[in-house]
């Protein structure tokens, strides 16, 4: 990993991305040790984290996990999960941030040296690119090391730098074994989570 100590950096996480991903290598992301890991490597500006929210839950089993990081040092972009009945009547639950997450960069791209991405997402390509063109460097953080691999090849290619998740693993990542685990969903509820696309998946959260 290339970083130099007079950047100013910014953090992107995808947040049902990068969870897909770790649980893909069999740890949970710490947050804490994350956000200090890569204070560590430059000047900070902003650590973004998106992820979309059922509303209409009584309780959501990531509320605990983005009260934490809004208290702890990042911002976070939430919007509605959108609920749709697929062909065969089965109610479904999709969302997605990629939007939100490109506009965020864009906007912020002239303010900062160095632009970590933590997604696997080839859609992001182009955004990598459009920052790129802007003088700007880009990391992306994901993972080939998981049954199947998280990163897509367009975007892997695009990157100044990839860091293998999996190399991290030390560094930001805690064992599922080290707690309890929190299901991501219950399977009964009368909802059917649409798995189709690791992007849109809802992460289990985890404690900071």
């Amino acid at each position: 990993m290339i970083f130099y100590p007079q950047e100013r950096m910014a953090l992107f996480i995808d947040g049902a991305n990068l969870h897909s991903a770790a649980r893909g290598l069999g740890f949970d992301i710490d947050y804490k040790r994350l956000l200090n890991h890569f204070r560590s490597k430059g000047t900070l500006i902003r650590a973004f984290y998106y992820t979309a929210l059922v509303e209409d839950q009584e309780y959501s089993p990531l509320r605990p996990l983005i009260d934490w990081l809004d208290y702890n040092g990042y911002t976070v972009v939430t919007k509605p999960a959108k609920e749709f009945t697929d062909a065969t009547g089965r109610r479904r639950i999709k969302g997605n941030m990629d939007i939100e997450l490109a506009i965020d960069a864009l906007e912020i791209a002239d303010k900062l040296d160095h632009l970590i991405l933590f997604s696997g997402d080839g859609d992001f390509r182009r955004l990598v690119d459009a920052v790129q063109r802007r003088g700007k460097r880009v990391t992306v953080v994901s993972t080939m090391r998981s049954q199947p691999p998280m990163i897509a090849d367009e975007l892997r290619r695009q990157a100044d730098q990839f860091i293998e998740l999996e190399t991290l693993r030390d560094t930001v990542g805690r064992s599922h074994t080290d707690r309890p685990a929190a299901p991501i969903r219950n399977d009964d509820d009368g909802y059917d989570y649409d798995d189709e696309d690791e992007d849109d998946e809802f992460e289990r959260p985890a404690r900071a």
